[in-house]
């Protein structure tokens, strides 16, 4: 694509994810243009348009057909991600998919074989690698700053996404295993299955996990049909092992932070809204680092993931946060699960099966 073409856009999905990210950071990127979006709720979908000047597509194969669209967003239900995610990369697009990428390790695997037969882009909305502190720790780590990485802890929870979804209350998709296939462990969790092994350079090979429905209830005042929490201990290939904890209870206070354990100190990020990086050495030497925030629901900041996607295509790169990492991010949280449900230690499945799930 020539560097002065913008990258023309087309949205499936009109929900909060679009509205305060991909559509609001792509609108301030200059090389995008904002065309087209479809929601099977059609007010969603006008309320968007009329914001940015974009047409209201008729369907989703209305859209995923367009000639002038260069590129599609997905953010839909997890349950849709595979299916529309493959259709558009089917008919030409570059694909930017919202997390989880899928529900099933088979239908990651068709998403990121489709992704390469089609010769297109395949990148996974995984936002928490290019917020500040992130970027900030992962270089501190390459210079040794606390020495060699041992163990971690790791926490995403806030109070819900029906606090937050355009879905706003016990009726949200998010709580409905046949579209949502897992709870918080899939909102938040997967999040930190994708930080941690890009943060500290190695994939995450067993699990053990606690996961349950502890509080949430659904529009029928029943216990919602996914997880709402879940306790999760993980080690890496290169021995590093620690302990993940996603939550969609801790309604007082949203939680977003990691502390990595070092042979010479600690790394704590996100416990100080002023400075998000705090490096503690053992002989008692202290640095902080101001450096910017962590998006939370109530406090948004750029993630730069829709900027990153526009220049990948633009310069015929390869993503970065990649349809293969999204896969094994998707791999650690079923591996969670499985754990959960048989009580026992479980690997985490790196590899792609051999033959993706026929289409």
């Amino acid at each position: 694509m020539a560097k002065e073409q913008k990258v023309r856009f087309g949205f499936l999905g009109a929900g909060s994810i679009v509205i305060h990210r991909h559509a609001l950071e792509l609108s301030q990127n200059p090389d995008a243009e904002l065309v087209m979006v479809y929601d099977p709720i059609k007010s969603r979908a006008q309320r968007l348009a009329e914001t940015y000047g974009m047409k209201v597509a008729a369907s989703e194969n209305a859209l995923i057909s367009q000639k002038n669209l260069d590129a599609i967003v997905v953010a839909t239900p997890n349950s849709e991600h595979a299916r529309l995610t493959i259709a558009a990369l089917q008919a030409g697009k570059h694909v930017l998919c919202e997390k989880p990428m899928a529900t099933t390790l088979e239908d990651a695997a068709a998403m990121i074989r489709a992704a390469e037969k089609a010769g297109k882009k395949l990148m996974i909305g995984h936002n928490q690698c290019m917020m500040a502190p992130h970027l900030k720790a992962k270089e501190l780590l390459k210079q040794g700053a606390i020495g060699d990485v041992l163990t971690f802890r790791s926490s995403f929870g806030h109070g819900g996404p029906e606090t937050w979804s355009q879905d706003n209350g016990p009726h949200t998709w998010f709580f409905k295993k046949e579209k949502a296939y897992v709870g918080s462990m899939g909102d938040l969790g997967v999040h930190k299955a994708y930080l941690l092994p890009w943060l500290l350079g190695s994939d995450f090979v067993e699990a053990g996990a606690f996961i349950d429905t502890k509080a949430k209830r659904d529009e029928k005042g029943k216990p919602i049909t996914v997880d709402d929490n879940a306790v999760c201990i993980l080690r890496m290939a290169n021995g590093i092992m620690g302990q993940l904890t996603a939550s969609w209870t801790y309604g007082a206070k949203e939680d977003n932070v990691t502390i990595i354990y070092g042979s010479k100190g600690q790394m704590i990020l996100g416990a100080d809204p002023e400075y998000q990086v705090e490096v503690l050495l053992n002989n008692g030497e202290r640095a902080r680092y101001k450096v910017g925030a962590v998006a939370t629901n109530t406090c948004q900041v750029k993630s730069g993931i829709p900027d990153l996607f526009v220049d990948c295509i633009l310069d015929d790169l390869l993503p970065p946060f990649d349809g293969l990492k999204g896969y094994k991010a998707l791999a650690t949280v079923v591996a969670c699960m499985q754990s959960a449900t048989s009580k026992k230690i479980c690997p985490v499945q790196n590899d792609l099966p051999k033959t993706g799930k026929k289409r």
